[in-house]
């Protein structure tokens, strides 16, 4: 049943409160002022707070503030019958879902809290796809090449210092980037990717810089690019090794300037953005056949972390091929699968030349093909790339 919490110092306000509020099925709690209020909000969580504004001791102001310090902070409704617009601002800033007149009217009075509540749940939603979606991103592994990567994140994640991430494809450089990105001072702000292999050479200007309306035959409007997506976060630029010459001295001006211009544009735009590159190609080699760009390479290259193969790190399969079993029963609705020992032993002998993502295909495709516990011969006869 959902909380709700009635703060006010008039006795009248809060019984005809909870009169409404109980017939209406929400559970009522009251408080007759801001600080047996926030003793409440202390001990007990509330979905909902109706919280008046003008209170002996401590204002209805001062509770919204302090409630923010908690670990669960209900959406507040403030009420007061002398409202004005600098309070109702000043509660909106300090974090107050809306601000109702008194005497209240019972219809706007319900939607508000069923607009709150909708509101409050989606913060939660939220919460938990973060979370999901952060366990997914988790770098997996305790082998001593996976533990000099994790090492060397830690490093580097709290300065604003360019990184390289090399290795094979599915090895997990994205993994890395995302872990830089969350241990950062950036992390408040977004992490905008860019695969420079996915987007054709015509279009990777404007992908990055964006552009100006009318600038090409399909610009039918403005485009904000990436570079000012990602403005006081990070940019992981994804195989960079594909990306075009004109495009690389278009990134160079712009870690060195700090500035962008739009394509068919004259302005220039500052941008703050810390960059992450990654690559499966020998960048050297490209520098040396022409087709990449040795200062942007050093520009880069700060720091380079080389993200091992599977076949070096074979130890960690066992904690992969557990995860993604997990992974895999939580996306189907359905109870994790057993392996056994010996077929645990058959993977880590494989060839994973696709690496960890073709690790994560095969184990799914046993999950699906085996009728019990995974076994070694369920191994032999759906692992077919081993």
């Amino acid at each position: 049943m959902t909380k709700i919490l009635i703060i006010d110092d008039e006795k009248s306000i809060r019984h005809t409160l909870r009169e409404i509020l109980e017939y209406e099925k929400y559970e009522i709690e009251e408080a007759e002022n801001g600080k047996i209020g926030l003793e409440k909000l202390k001990e007990k969580d509330f979905d909902v707070v109706l919280c008046d504004v003008k209170m002996p001791e401590m204002d209805g102001l001062e509770v919204l503030e302090n409630a923010g310090q908690l670990d669960h902070t209900p959406q507040f409704i403030m009420i007061s019958a002398h409202a004005t617009i600098d309070t109702a601002v000043e509660a909106t800033k300090k974090g107050a879902y809306d601000f109702i007149q008194k005497p209240p009217d019972l219809n706007r009075l319900l939607l508000t809290i069923k607009n709150a509540l909708d509101k409050s749940n989606l913060i939660q939603e939220t919460k938990v796809l973060k979370k999901k979606v952060s366990k997914s991103l988790e770098i997996i592994g305790e082998s001593k090449p996976i533990q000099e990567v994790k090492a060397t994140i830690e490093k580097v994640a709290g300065t604003d210092a360019r990184v390289l991430i090399t290795g094979d494809n599915g090895s997990g450089k994205e993994l890395v980037a995302n872990a830089i990105h969350k241990l950062s001072t950036r992390n408040k702000r977004p992490l905008i990717e860019v695969n420079c292999a996915a987007i054709p050479s015509e279009l990777i200007e404007s992908e990055l810089f964006g552009h100006e309306k009318g600038s090409f035959t399909s610009a039918v409007k403005q485009r904000i690019g990436k570079f000012e997506q990602a403005d006081m976060g990070t940019l992981f630029l994804d195989e960079i090794g594909d990306m075009s010459l004109s495009a690389q001295a278009k990134v160079l001006r712009a870690l060195q300037e700090n500035k962008i211009t739009r394509v068919g544009g004259e302005k220039e735009i500052k941008v703050n953005v810390r960059v992450l590159a990654a690559t499966n190609k020998n960048l050297k080699e490209e520098i040396q056949a022409k087709r990449f760009r040795e200062d942007l390479y050093h520009r880069l290259s700060v720091i380079v972390i080389k993200v091992p193969p599977l076949n070096e790190r074979a130890e960690d399969i066992p904690l992969l091929v557990d995860k993604f079993l997990a992974d895999i029963a939580g996306a189907y609705g359905s109870s994790k699968k057993e392996i056994e020992k010996e077929a645990l032993q058959q993977l880590q002998k494989g060839k994973w030349t696709g690496n960890i993502r073709e690790l994560r295909n095969v184990v799914e495709r046993l999950v699906i093909m085996s009728d019990g516990t995974i076994t070694s011969m369920d191994v032999k006869k759906y692992a077919d790339s081993n």
